[in-house]
């Protein structure tokens, strides 16, 4: 199987001497492309450092949620040298996340929106993170026109309505660990109703650990355990699930990257 594991944090820090080891790992478990996404200014360069010691790591920046209070006055001018001077393939992770303090959820939408515009203006397309704002996700998403160049809601943990919201809007909808846990129904349901054009996989690593997996840490290799539950959850074959994920991954990334 040729896997395509479309979000993960290899720049984390937690990972600091493990990066060579898991690669090789993941390589020996067919993962031929992962997709790195930086969270915050001060991960971007490890994010390029990442992309530039394995040809299979693609580079994404972007500012998380979590980190908008962080922000340099010229933010977004940095974002956009990065994402134009290296080989990034997306803008992520951005989205909103409002389980966090609500006294952040009006800079997190603008920081939100304007990374929305200026992957737009790159013909690039996104890594969103959603957390308890799905409604206000689709209605800043409607308000923009959509996603003209695609992007992919990570970690997917909205309802079945959610997933054909987001689909109308561009979106494809990707699953990660928490879709192995027994019982984790909504989310099973959610990934039984994508559609096979917007299907794809993921671990969040050095997060969202497979179910049965020994840690700590979540790394690209376990992805075929995310395969092996999609495939259960919709009745179908490892190797199909595989290969709809592989050519929705590389469609999506598709853009900047030409080596897939």
């Amino acid at each position: 199987m040729k896997l395509f594991d479309t979000h993960t944090h290899l720049q984390d820090l937690r990972l600091e001497k493990k990066v060579d080891e898991m690669m090789a790992r993941a390589q020996r478990a067919g993962v031929a492309a992962c997709l790195v996404c930086g969270t915050r200014q001060e991960d971007w360069p490890g994010v390029l450092m990442v992309s530039e010691s394995f040809a299979e790591a693609l580079p994404a920046y972007g500012v998380h949620p979590w980190f908008v209070k962080d922000l340099s006055v010229d933010w977004l001018t940095a974002l956009a040298v990065f994402l134009e001077k290296s080989r990034a393939v997306a803008v992520g992770e951005v989205g909103l996340d409002f389980k966090v303090e609500k006294e952040s959820r009006e800079l997190q939408e603008e920081v939100f929106v304007a990374q929305l515009r200026l992957a737009k203006d790159l013909r690039l397309p996104l890594s969103i993170h959603c957390r308890k704002a799905w409604g206000r996700m689709v209605e800043l998403l409607k308000q923009e026109g959509g996603l003209p160049y695609g992007g992919a809601i990570h970690s997917f943990s909205g309802s079945v309505e959610m997933v054909r919201e987001f689909e109308r809007l561009g979106a494809f909808i990707s699953f990660s660990g928490s879709l192995t846990r027994p019982a984790n129904l909504k989310v099973k349901k959610a990934a039984k109703a994508v559609s096979n054009e917007r299907l794809l996989i993921e671990t969040d690593s050095p997060d969202i650990l497979p179910e049965n997996v020994s840690g700590p840490l979540n790394e690209p290799a376990y992805v075929v355990e995310v395969v092996r539950s999609l495939a259960d959850v919709r009745g179908d074959t490892l190797e199909s699930i595989a290969e709809i994920t592989w050519n929705n991954a590389s469609t999506l990334f598709y853009r900047r990257d030409k080596t897939l």
